[in-house]
């Protein structure tokens, strides 16, 4: 570890050995001693990171996945633990190598969960592991029965080629290259050599008998639905009779024009399968059976190919067939749908004016009441009689649990886990703070300010404009391990993050005015938002300010890049000083041709651009194409981009790239050869943030 100290001791932080040691190679918590109080790449790559967790069936326990991550292995490692749901010391269950995943409580002394090719259970007694189940392909994740007789897991098939394209493989086993007559053959960050499915197996004696499994889909099509579907998107009915289920029964090129899923309900004894929400054109996902099982919610989208519509809360009576929409004249989605124990009402996370809280609907007179309350996230929740157990995040702090209860009013809730107090309480994190800036149409904008973690109000700082990506994804209380504001804080700078037109959270219509318009009004939101606190705040140094971000996020720094000139009020006409774009789009006919999902260009551009002299949505968004405006650029810009980044890939980063030298502007190139749309490996990360901060440092504090 001395190699490992000496490299972390660069970044103001010191670890000791991992704890503990009765594994060999087994990563655990760190030591950590922050330095002055900044929080750093470094510090934020030693916390724990939970992700799953489960209450128990009497509500009296959790179990959740603690992951920590070993910088000179350069991989993670999540171990299970378990706590009282009042809080408490957390007890460690697990010590491998391999990480756990999937808890799930049998019953309330017996847990099971997912480690490599098996499931396996533990006796909470004693300790004792049971493998039950193992599979070559492995496990994505697994449900157990109410009544315990059965289990229904993900594991996935190979895509096999048709035989006319097969006979040209004979004897070339060593061959590399790809043959596709379709669309859809990758998707957001991988190949589609293999598709998801959802698989039946009884259990007898704590075993899954693997030789019975059924393969409910029993088809070419994927469920769960890639990139983001899991667990959450089937569900067992209380009498363990029927599986609900995802899916959208479309492959190739009817699959990549579509978003039309749709909610099936197999009969495990007949298997029989029915389809409840048919002639629902967009998304409908993650079913949820009521107690009774006499209904099933899930969330549903009406439009087909709007991947950012309105999820509205559906609710069917089985018997009858009649559906309800408990969000009608409800302005905001709904997302993770749970059923209080006496079915009355439904219980749900809603992205409310800048943040995730918890709202629940009642089914018989349709009021709609609000749970959660403050400056934080509610990524998601488990209902457990009238406790809320929720796993919870700011812009302070990482996911932490929480706990509710069913009938609070805009509570704050109780804080019951303490797994990274530790490290936290050495860090002096920048205040956030919300503002209601004025559009250039008299509007009002959610925009958060981020302090500088040394903040002295007799000093000046730069300041960097945060550009959201999606580009209809909120700007909320998010933590994440890339754009993490308290890093940006930490490295000394002021952080503007506006909540422009297109995100949900305020509203269809406010959510809706950024399709056909990525170079309209959600760029002068981008500009006013600047203005506004660099008029207004005198610690904000007007001349200092950069901006950054990825995906949609990039295309508005390039798109800002070509619109950074004569600007009143700025030294030499120029709002930023510095840009920095992550996985942007650059070239509209360029990405048109390149993506994957291509209901999102078809939706938000208009369609192909061969067709824009017939369509003026087309006409009007390839105008906006970043690329068109090269000629205009004048500032020093970081270009990132990655080679498995199959959405927007990685000739748009060359090509911007390219740009800026060849009209000889200051620029740097980062390119990542494995990683996606996120950068996920820990040295890839700590090179990015390393990167960032040095980037902005040299243009914006010297």
């Amino acid at each position: 570890m001395k190699k490992t100290l000496l490299y972390l001791a660069a970044g103001a932080l010191c670890f000791a050995a991992c704890e503990p040691k009765e594994a060999e190679n087994v990563i655990g918590k760190p030591d950590v001693n922050v330095v002055d109080g900044r929080f750093t790449p470094e510090v934020m790559w030693s916390l724990g990171v939970m992700s799953e967790y489960a209450v128990s069936p009497d509500g009296s326990q959790v179990l959740y996945t603690l992951r920590y991550t070993d910088m000179e292995q350069n991989k993670n490692n999540a171990e299970l633990y378990v706590m009282a749901t009042d809080g408490g010391e957390a007890a460690r269950l697990t010590t491998t190598a391999q990480s756990e995943f999937n808890p799930v409580w049998y019953d309330n002394n017996t847990i099971m969960f997912c480690r490599g090719a098996q499931i396996l259970s533990m006796n909470l007694q004693t300790n004792k592991e049971t493998v039950v189940a193992e599979c070559e392909r492995g496990f994505e994740g697994f449900k157990v029965a109410p009544d315990g007789k059965s289990l229904v897991y993900i594991s996935t098939i190979p895509v096999e080629r048709p035989e006319h394209l097969n006979k040209l493989y004979a004897g070339l086993d060593k061959t590399t290259g790809r043959i596709n007559e379709n669309l859809m053959y990758r998707h957001w960050d991988n190949w589609v050599d293999e598709i998801p499915q959802i698989f039946y197996a009884p259990l007898e004696n704590g075993k899954a008998m693997m030789d019975k499994v059924v393969n409910i889909i029993d088809s070419t099509f994927e469920s769960p639905m890639r990139p983001w579907g899991g667990t959450e998107q089937y569900n067992y009915s209380p009498d363990s009779k029927t599986v609900a289920y995802t899916c959208r029964k479309k492959t190739g090129y009817d699959y990549a024009m579509s978003t039309n899923s749709d909610i099936y309900i197999y009969n495990i004894e007949t298997g029989e399968t029915r389809n409840i929400s048919e002639g629902i054109m967009g998304y409908d996902q993650n079913p949820v059976f009521s107690h009774d099982g006499k209904m099933i919610a899930w969330e549903s989208m009406e439009r087909e190919g709007y991947e950012a519509d309105k999820l509205r809360l559906m609710v069917m009576d089985l018997e009858s067939g009649e559906k309800t929409d408990l969000t009608a004249g409800f302005d905001y989605g709904v997302s993770g749908i749970s059923w209080s124990n006496d079915d009355k009402e439904l219980v749900a996370v809603v992205m409310y004016r800048g943040t995730l809280e918890v709202f629940a609907f009642n089914r018989e007179s349709k009021a709609i009441r609000q749970i959660t309350a403050g400056q934080h996230d509610v990524n998601g929740f488990q209902l457990n009689g009238n406790t809320i157990v929720a796993s919870q995040v700011s812009m302070q702090y990482p996911a932490t649990l929480y706990a509710y209860n069913l009938s609070d009013d805009k509570s704050e809730g109780k804080k019951i886990s303490t797994f990274n107090d530790e490290t936290l309480n050495q860090v002096r994190m920048g205040k956030v703070e919300p503002y209601w800036v004025k559009t250039v149409d008299g509007k009002d904008m959610l925009t958060w300010l981020i302090y500088p973690y040394d903040y002295d109000s007799t000093k000046t700082y730069p300041a960097l404009l945060f550009c959201e990506g999606g580009p209809q994804s909120i700007v909320s209380q998010f933590w994440s391990t890339r754009w993490n504001f308290e890093v940006m804080s930490g490295a000394g700078y002021f952080v503007i993050a506006p909540n422009r037109r297109g995100v949900p959270g305020f509203g269809m219509e406010w959510l809706e005015e950024i399709s056909g318009d990525y170079g309209g009004l959600c760029m002068q939101d981008y500009m006013a938002a600047t203005d506004y606190f660099a008029n207004n705040f005198k610690q904000i140094d007007r001349e200092r300010i950069g901006a950054c971000g990825a995906s949609f996020g990039g295309f508005s720094i390039y798109w800002l890049a070509g619109h950074n000139h004569d600007v009143k009020g700025y030294d030499e006409g120029r709002r930023f000083k510095a840009f920095l774009a992550h996985n942007g789009m650059f070239n509209f006919e360029q990405q048109y041709l390149e993506t994957e999902e291509m209901w999102f260009e078809n939706w938000d551009l208009g369609g192909p651009y061969w067709e824009r002299d017939k369509n003026p949505k087309i006409k009007k968004s390839m105008s906006f194409s970043p690329h068109l405006y090269v000629g205009e650029w004048n500032t020093p810009i970081c270009v990132i981009h990655s080679e498995f980044d199959f959405r927007i890939v990685a000739s748009q980063g060359m090509a911007a790239y390219n740009a800026a030298q060849m009209r000889r502007i200051p620029s740097r190139y980062l390119y990542f050869p494995d990683e996606t749309h996120w950068v996920l490996k820990p040295q890839n990360s700590l090179l990015w943030h390393r990167n960032f901060i040095d980037w902005f440092d040299q243009w914006l504090k010297k």
